[in-house]
């Protein structure tokens, strides 16, 4: 695979075969994927979608020193705006001197889009790098200057050698696909393309004067692996993964999210890419390995004992440390059974249904299943080959109903209003539809918990515990705030507006 010579990376539904459109079982559903069709399904009717403009700039955000240039009409990323004061909080807990989010907008009218807004993008990036003298000017570009034609390349290439920042442009314009999970790969090229280069390391670590200092960085770096970190991680995650790794006598360096421009440079120095999350990391890990020869590990989610486990063993056979690791894991196992003993006898047999990612969803049922919870239905944002090794950490779930769908939230709750799940676990915007329907809610993930490694199963077996202790909330909202759905689309076949190919 090697897409740097493009403007933009190909969409997820040719590179990946990515499916959005799928209701049946999770056994016809890996069937579909294995046979190459899960693509090719549709819907006659739509209620919502998730836009990849959005999502890029769910990363870019994070990143320290940089000014974001939102290239489109004044509204292209609002929905974000509370990502203002959260990016400053999370990006100190890495960086105490970190700066908030910086963001401005090329702000284009009817008029431009009649006469082009490359002048307005070359006045705002002139104005971003005088006033804020960040490291990094990332042009994310929305679907209007896309439809348009502006050419945002020439722009970059104009200006990058009279600013001091280096200038990205993010190719996300949401038309261009179903699966807005494309935008990991918008802004892992950019990235690719403009920022990641090798160090000049005589230049950059003047305190390596001889053939000694040299030895120690070598080694050091030989055991070094880079953590592919998603926005849906916190930093207890982040430390639980990094202890693990540490025990075995690895160290970790974290990448994309809270990183500096300085931190890309590093990362060719490390001995191994580790993904946490294939659906996030497989651009940037398999261009790393293409163009410098860097190996990688791409297989599970550590979320779940056994997931955590398995991720754990990749690594170190890299590194020739099986018997260390699993002298580890099998340590950790011995501690997780002692303390999940007072959740087990309340949390069995309760029924739950996740939506949101499809590699967190089926991540996180290892856990469920592990404490003798029930796992009736999955709705995952979309689908690829990535998820397939989480099932190997499942049992039983061939027959459990798996709803496809970005977005899509009328299919969710007639699936939600048949199953009738003690638990609702999914990402906040899925949420509030199950509120309404009374059900407790544990939201998929946290940027202030923790989830990952086994610290997290503990901390998701406490918080399932006092969720469901204490319902009484969301069945008072349901009493008080109806959906808008009528009861003839509860009648209905949940999957009745998808086409199958």
């Amino acid at each position: 695979m090697n897409y740097i010579t493009l403007k933009s990376p190909p969409v997820r539904e040719e590179r990946l075969g990515t499916g959005v459109a799928f209701g049946g079982t999770a056994g016809e559903l890996r069937c579909a994927q294995r046979e190459g069709c899960i693509n090719r399904a549709s819907r006659a009717f739509s209620q919502t979608q998730g836009c990849q403009f959005t999502l890029s700039l769910g990363i870019i955000n994070s990143l320290r020193n940089a000014v974001i240039i939102m290239h489109g009409p004044i509204g292209c990323g609002s929905c974000s705006i509370g990502a203002v004061g959260a990016s400053q909080s999370f990006k100190r807990m890495r960086d105490p001197n970190a700066e908030g989010l910086i963001w401005l907008n090329t702000n284009l009218n009817e008029a431009d889009v009649i006469a082009g807004g490359e002048n307005k993008l070359k006045e705002a990036i002139r104005y971003a790098d005088k006033e804020f003298r960040p490291e990094t000017i990332c042009v994310p570009i929305s679907c209007v200057p896309s439809l348009i034609g502006d050419d945002v390349d020439a722009v970059v290439a104009e200006l990058q050698a009279e600013t001091a920042a280096v200038l990205i442009p993010i190719h996300c314009a949401g038309f261009k696909t179903k699966a807005m999970a494309t935008a990991y790969d918008d802004v892992y090229h950019g990235v690719l393309r403009h920022l990641v280069k090798k160090p000049n390391l005589r230049e950059d670590q003047r305190t390596v004067s001889d053939d000694l200092s040299d030895l120690r960085r070598k080694y050091r770096d030989s055991r070094t692996v880079n953590l592919l970190n998603v926005g849906s991680m916190s930093r207890q995650d982040e430390a639980e993964l990094e202890r693990l790794l540490n025990a075995i006598g690895l160290n970790a360096r974290w990448l994309p999210c809270y990183s500096s421009a300085e931190d890309f440079r590093y990362a060719l120095l490390s001995a191994l890419n580790v993904s946490i999350c294939g659906t996030h990391d497989d651009y940037f890990i398999e261009h790393l390995k293409v163009l410098y020869g860097i190996p990688y590990v791409i297989d599970t989610m550590p979320i779940g004992r056994k997931n955590t486990a398995r991720w754990l063993l990749k690594i170190a056979e890299h590194f020739d440390l099986q018997d260390r690791a699993q002298q580890l894991i099998d340590a950790e196992s011995r501690e997780l059974d002692e303390a999940l003993a007072q959740f087990r006898p309340y949390l069995k047999d309760k029924r739950v249904f996740l939506g949101g990612g499809e590699i967190r969803v089926v991540a996180t049922a290892e856990i469920l299943q592990d404490l003798g919870m029930k796992v009736i239905g999955f709705k995952g944002h979309h689908y690829d080959r990535f998820a397939e090794p989480l099932f190997e950490s499942l049992e039983d779930v061939d027959d459990v109903l798996f709803n496809v769908a970005t977005q899509q939230p009328f299919e969710q709750i007639n699936l939600v209003n048949r199953l009738k799940p003690d638990l609702y676990i999914g990402h906040t915007g899925g949420g509030n539809l199950s509120a309404k329907q009374g059900l407790p809610l544990l939201p998929l993930f946290g940027p202030t918990y923790n989830y990952m490694g086994y610290s997290g199963v503990f901390e998701v077996a406490r918080r399932i515990r006092r969720i469901l202790a204490n319902g009484q909330f969301n069945k008072k909202i349901a009493r008080h705030c109806p959906l808008p759905y009528k009861a003839s689309w509860y009648e209905q076949d949940p999957f009745h507006y998808i086409k199958e190919a």
